[in-house]
């Protein structure tokens, strides 16, 4: 039952998925029967399996609303008041299923159950009896009873199809398809029924299919039943017929799957990465080989083993990539299966604010790591909130600025190298650096002299700062100044970066740049005070020397001029009291979004391919670090998290510089009398 329950949370994300969809479809789409019936064939998946797996609750709430859906009902309901039962349901289903994962109370069905009598008092206003033709569009049949059908034409059997209308003076309609019901098992073998609870009040209409040896016209006359049955049409089964879902209840997909293999498997994710933490071992004794092939290299260079060792290491190292390459390409799976969520984000919030809003997606097709696909999940969500009800005008201002009334959001996912870089644009109001630095300096985040000195991209990124908002009033959406500092985080943890292109009337764009995975990185070793650490290869721009001369100090910070740029410095290790202009320093250019920083090291170690591990709380509690990797020769090696030690070293007030004084009359004395020996 465990697996049973854990394969049905994953196929029930998808059904929920497919109803916000379908929802959102038949908003557009009002009155297309088709689309209706595929929400209801979706619920009627929820429902059976949900009461295959126990959860009574989901499976009770699921078969109201299916009755709710029902052709009768959905035909005379206002289109609108469908559309919001179908996603008020969704949101209510995921909120069950995620009470029933980590078993927590579950949320109250109450506003949905009020939602579903509204929809049906809507129905009950129109006629209750639908007239019926052999041609009409016929009810959708379960996987249970199509594999019932199937096994029964196999056998040679003759299957027929019944369609009944109640007569709308029976006074009982339950009594009515009792009756009918059994003239039918007194008439054949009953395979499938449709809908399922024939015996209520509200079902005016019925589907039967039968196998029978009996004629046709024999079955027609035994169906026709006087003042209960007002109209029963009978016609021969046609092979090809509709079925209500290919996720049928978990336990009998296996019984009702086609013959033919299915080459997809489902793995837990937490296996993949027992998978790929093996290959990262690998790795490592990789790298302790090779430290031991190059130490015999050096002791016997003449031995004739030598050679063999080298290419016995270098078929052990091509393989031990294509062996990384395959096992992290099963972790990459299409942006597509994010960026379909928006959708209804976007109605919603859009609806919230009272503007028209037209959501673009390209590039669903561009493949990422499901761990990184996961983590920017919210992220992307807080700024496409934030382009709908900060970005976008409404749309008089947008009509008044010549623009169409109805504004666009985008998303947008590419592969950049080893990166992949999704975009979030709008072609609203953009952003305003002047207004941004006002609201900068009102709050204490930068000091007026140091934001006059800051350039238009460097003033835009200060909306990452804590605190910072450039809204006018708080809203349920935004406008506290809470998220954008937290968007940032998230994705620097993620060792990617975030910028923002924007120009005042066209919109804003922010590009995300993430990388393929996390598990295996390309570094850079360095050493700072006899300690060895890393960073990532990606986010070292250049590497240079400078004189300790050609460092400046401006406002408590260190700066130096590479070329035509001026860097900020970062000194890790402690800055000199003294300066000694003639020393030279090894100079690590990062990039962190737009900005570019000068990192001083002591020391440069070289390049290494490196598979991280996290470390536990217990072990280092510092921000300044996120993660840690183990080298050929057994040393621990440190993952610096740039964008924290930027922030650290940045801020931390520089030494006093010595005042300059005259030397003694000792020592004036002694050195003149030293140079003139």
């Amino acid at each position: 039952m465990a697996e049973l329950r854990q394969l049905f949370f994953e196929t029930a994300q998808d059904i929920l998925q497919a109803l916000n969809e379908e929802a959102l479809r038949l908003e557009k789409n009002p009155g297309d029967t088709e689309t209706a019936r595929s929400i209801r064939r979706a619920v009627h998946t929820l429902k059976g399996d949900s009461a295959a797996t126990g959860f009574r609750e989901l499976s009770q709430i699921a078969h109201e609303l299916e009755d709710a859906l029902a052709p009768e009902v959905t035909s005379a309901a206002p289109p609108a008041e469908l559309v919001e039962l179908v996603l008020s349901a969704a949101d209510i289903f995921d909120s069950m299923l995620a009470a029933y994962r980590g078993n927590l109370q579950l949320p109250s069905v109450e506003p949905l159950q009020a939602r579903i009598a509204r929809l049906r008092s809507a129905g009950a206003d129109q006629s209750e009896t639908v007239s019926r033709t052999p041609a009409a569009a016929p009810l959708m049949w379960s996987e249970y009873q199509q594999v019932a059908i199937n096994r029964a034409l196999q056998r040679g059997k003759k299957v027929y199809r019944i369609v009944a209308d109640v007569d709308p003076n029976c006074p009982t309609k339950a009594a009515a398809w009792q009756l009918f019901h059994n003239v039918l098992q007194r008439t054949g073998e009953v395979l499938a029924v449709q809908p399922e609870n024939a015996g209520s009040e509200q079902i005016s209409h019925l589907e039967v299919v039968i196998a029978s040896e009996k004629p046709e016209a024999w079955i027609a006359d035994r169906c026709r039943i006087p003042a209960v049955i007002a109209s029963a049409i009978v016609s021969a089964w046609k092979a090809r017929q509709p079925s209500v879902s290919a996720a049928a209840e978990p336990a009998a997909v296996a019984s009702a799957a086609s013959p033919v293999a299915e080459n997809v498997l489902r793995v837990d994710a937490e296996r993949l990465d027992q998978v790929l933490n093996l290959i990262g071992e690998l790795i490592i004794g990789r790298s302790m080989l090779q430290q031991v092939l190059g130490e015999f290299s050096r002791r016997f260079p003449k031995d004739t083993l030598r050679n063999k060792f080298a290419d016995a290491m270098a078929f052990q190292s091509r393989v031990l990539n294509d062996l990384q390459r395959s096992a992290m390409q099963v972790r990459m799976v299409p942006v597509e299966h994010l960026f379909r969520r928006f959708p209804r984000l976007v109605r919603d919030v859009a609806k919230q604010c009272g503007k028209e809003v037209t959501l673009l997606l390209s590039g669903q097709e561009t493949e990422m790591d499901k761990s990184i696909l996961d983590a920017i999940a919210e992220p992307l969500a807080h700024l496409v909130r934030n382009a709908i009800d900060h970005g976008l005008e409404g749309g008089e201002e947008r009509q008044n600025a010549g623009k169409p009334a109805k504004g666009t959001v985008r998303l947008n996912a590419y592969h950049q190298g080893n990166h992949v870089v999704v975009e979030v644009g709008d072609d609203g109001r953009g952003l305003d650096p002047a207004l941004i630095l006002k609201k900068a300096v009102e709050r204490g985040i930068v000091g007026s002299e140091e934001g006059a000195r800051l350039s238009p991209a460097e003033t835009l990124e200060l909306i990452f700062r804590p605190g910072l908002t450039t809204a006018e009033q708080v809203t349920p959406i935004s406008g506290r100044g809470i998220g954008m500092d937290v968007v940032q985080s998230v994705v620097q943890r993620l060792k990617g970066s975030i910028s923002i292109q924007s120009e005042p009337g066209q919109g804003t764009t922010f590009v995300l740049k993430l990388p393929l995975t996390l598990a295996i990185i390309k570094s850079l070793l360095l050493r700072v005070q006899e300690r060895l650490y890393a960073i990532p290869l990606n986010a070292v721009v250049e590497i240079s020397r400078a004189s300790e001369g050609a460092v400046h100090r401006v406002d408590n910070h260190e700066v130096l001029q590479l070329r035509n740029t001026v860097l900020t410095l970062v000194r890790m290790n402690s800055a000199p009291a003294e300066p000694a202009p003639g020393k030279r320093i090894f100079l690590v250019v990062i990039a962190l979004g737009e900005r570019r920083y000068g990192l001083i090291v002591d020391e440069l170690v070289g390049e290494e391919e490196l598979v991280i591990k996290p470390l536990d709380s217990e072990v280092i509690v510092s921000d300044l670090v996120s993660g840690a990797s183990i080298l050929g020769d057994g040393r621990v090696v440190l993952m610096l998290n740039l964008s924290a030690v930027v922030e650290h070293y940045s801020q931390r007030p520089l030494p006093p510089l010595a005042a300059p004084t005259l030397p003694a009359a000792s020592s004036a004395a002694g050195a003149t009398s030293g140079g003139a020996r």
